[in-house]
C-alpha cells in the first residue's frame, strides 16, 4: 500500500487561551505518575473509520473537520499544544505554555480501500507504521502531540495519534479526543471541563513515605534504562483467541485450583510463562509479570471526572524464571490475582512518594519485564468524529510499562462481520524466541 504524505500545518487553539489570562506564557507542572519514567516516552494509536456515506456527491473533509474542531478543543485543553522540557534543578518534565503553540497535523493519502487492507485489522502489519507520526522525529518533546489523518480510496480514513506519554495516559487521551469528537459532530460546549492540577491532586505527602514494599520489585539504578538495552531484534505476532478456548481453559484451572479467574488472569499467566519458556531465560533470573491499574476512583479523595492526566499505576508480580516454568499454570493466574489486592490508596501514595524520594537516583523494575494490558472494553471505539466510531483501534507502541515486549489483548474490528468470536492477543517477544512461543499457543489452542 502507498502512503503519500501531502502536507503538514499546525493547528492552533481558538479563540486564544492567554487573552483571558494575566500571563501570555507560564509553566504547568506535572504530577509525579506523569513523571513516572517508564511513561517518558511516546505512545501511538491507530484508529480506522469507515465511509458511512459513500453516495455523498459532497462528502466532508475529515482533516478540515478535525483540524476545526481541534482548533476549538485546543482552547480547553491549551496544554497540549505546550512544550515539555527538563527542570534544571531535578530533570522531571514540565510544560511550558505560550501564546503562538499549536498541534502538528499530518494530511495523507492511500492508494488501497479500507476493505483491502482489512480495515486495518492486522495488528503488527508493517504498512499501520506509515499511517502514524514518526515516534523518532526529534520533536518529541516540542510537540509531544501529532496527529495523522490518512484518507483511503474508499472515503474512509484512519486517525494515526503520536503523543508523549507524560500528556496523558490511555484514558486522558480518550477524554480529550472525546472532546475533539464532540466539537466536530457540532457540540456547542464541552460535556466535562478538563481539570489540570497534576502536582496537587497527585503530589507526594508531606514528609513522603512508603508504607509499601516496592523495593520488592523497584531498584535504583541511573544508568539502566528498560528502553535502550535492547541488543535482539522484537518481532511482533497476532494471535487468534476463541471464546470456547479460553473459557475451556479458565475451566480446566477452576478444576485443578478450585479457584476461578478472569480472561486477564488466566490468559495473561498462560502467555507469560509461554514467553519466558520459548525465550529461554535462565532459571535462576527474576522474571516480571506488569500491567497498569486505573486509580482514579481508588485514592481518596477520587480524581475528579474532569482529570485527563496519568491516571494509573504499574502492578507488578515477580519470581525466578523456574518457578514459573515449573509451576502449575493455575498458581501463576493466582498470583496475578493476588495481585490485584494491592490496588488502594496507600499504594498508590507509596508509589508517589517513592517517585519523589529517589526519582535521582533512577527508579527502574529492571530486564525481563513482560506488560500486559486489557483493550477490550477501554471505550476506545466511543471516539466518533461524525463517521460513527473506528471500527479498528490498533496500538502501535513498542514500550510500555518499562516493558520492551509488551502484549495486548484487542477486540476485532467492528467491521469485519466473520471475526466476532473471541479476540486478538499481539505479543511482542524475541524473533529467536517466535517459534517456540507458537507451539505454545497451538497447545493453548487445542486445550
Amino acid at each position: 500500500m502507498d502512503v503519500q504524505v501531502l502536507e503538514k500545518f499546525l493547528v492552533y487553539p481558538s479563540p486564544s487561551p492567554f487573552h483571558q489570562r494575566s500571563d501570555e506564557c507560564h509553566v504547568l507542572p506535572l504530577s509525579h505518575l506523569d513523571n513516572d519514567r517508564n511513561v517518558h516516552v511516546p505512545f501511538r494509536t491507530l484508529r480506522a473509520y469507515a465511509n458511512s456515506n459513500p453516495s455523498s456527491p459532497h462528502p466532508a473533509d475529515p482533516v478540515h473537520v478535525i483540524s476545526q474542531a481541534l482548533s476549538k478543543a485546543l482552547f480547553y485543553y491549551y496544554p497540549v499544544a505546550g512544550t515539555l522540557r527538563r527542570r534544571p534543578i531535578d530533570d522531571r518534565l514540565e510544560l511550558s505554555c505560550a501564546e503562538g503553540q499549536g498541534v502538528p497535523v499530518i494530511r495523507a493519502s492511500a492508494d488501497r480501500s479500507l476493505a483491502a487492507v482489512n480495515y486495518l485489522d492486522e495488528p503488527g502489519a508493517s504498512f499501520l507504521e506509515r499511517l502514524v507520526p514518526d515516534p523518532n522525529s526529534g520533536e518529541e518533546l516540542l510537540h509531544p502531540l501529532v496527529i495523522q489523518i490518512t484518507i483511503f480510496a474508499c472515503g474512509g480514513f484512519s486517525l494515526g495519534m503520536c503523543a508523549h506519554h507524560s500528556l496523558f495516559d490511555g484514558m486522558g487521551s480518550t477524554h480529550f479526543l472525546g472532546a475533539v469528537a464532540g466539537f466536530a459532530r457540532g457540540a456547542a460546549e464541552l460535556a466535562i471541563e478538563p481539570i489540570w492540577d497534576r502536582a496537587v491532586l497527585l503530589g507526594p505527602r508531606d514528609p513522603p513515605r512508603v508504607e509499601f514494599p516496592l523495593s520488592e520489585f523497584l531498584s535504583l539504578d541511573k544508568e539502566f534504562s528498560a528502553y535502550s538495552t535492547v541488543e535482539y531484534p522484537i518481532l511482533r505476532e497476532c494471535y487468534h483467541v476463541r471464546d470456547e478456548c479460553v473459557e475451556r481453559f479458565k475451566g480446566l484451572l477452576l478444576e485443578e485450583s478450585g479457584s476461578s479467574f478472569t480472561t486477564f488472569e488466566a490468559l495473561g499467566a498462560f502467555i507469560w510463562r509461554a514467553r519466558v519458556k520459548a525465550s529461554g531465560v535462565p532459571s535462576d533470573a527474576k522474571v516480571k509479570f506488569v500491567y497498569s491499574t486505573n486509580i482514579r476512583k481508588q485514592v481518596k479523595p477520587a480524581l475528579p471526572a474532569g482529570y485527563w492526566g496519568n491516571g494509573c499505576v504499574p502492578i507488578y508480580v515477580q519470581t525466578s524464571a523456574a518457578e514459573l516454568v515449573e509451576q502449575p499454570v493455575w498458581q501463576t493466574a493466582e498470583m496475578i490475582k493476588k495481585s490485584k489486592r494491592n490496588i488502594t490508596d496507600e499504594y498508590v501514595r507509596s508509589f508517589i512518594d517513592f517517585q519523589e524520594l529517589y526519582y535521582a537516583d533512577g527508579i527502574t523494575a529492571g530486564e525481563r519485564v513482560s506488560g500486559f494490558t486489557d483493550w477490550r472494553h477501554l471505550g476506545h471505539s466511543a471516539v466518533d468524529f461524525g463517521w460513527g466510531g473506528p471500527v479498528t483501534v490498533q496500538p502501535l507502541s513498542w514500550n510500555l510499562l518499562g516493558s520492551v515486549e509488551p502484549s495486548f489483548f484487542l477486540p476485532y474490528s467492528s467491521a469485519n462481520e466473520g471475526k466476532k468470536d473471541g479476540f486478538k492477543v499481539l505479543v511482542s517477544l524475541p524473533a529467536a524466541a517466535v517459534p517456540a512461543f507458537k507451539e505454545e499457543m497451538e497447545i493453548f489452542n487445542s486445550k
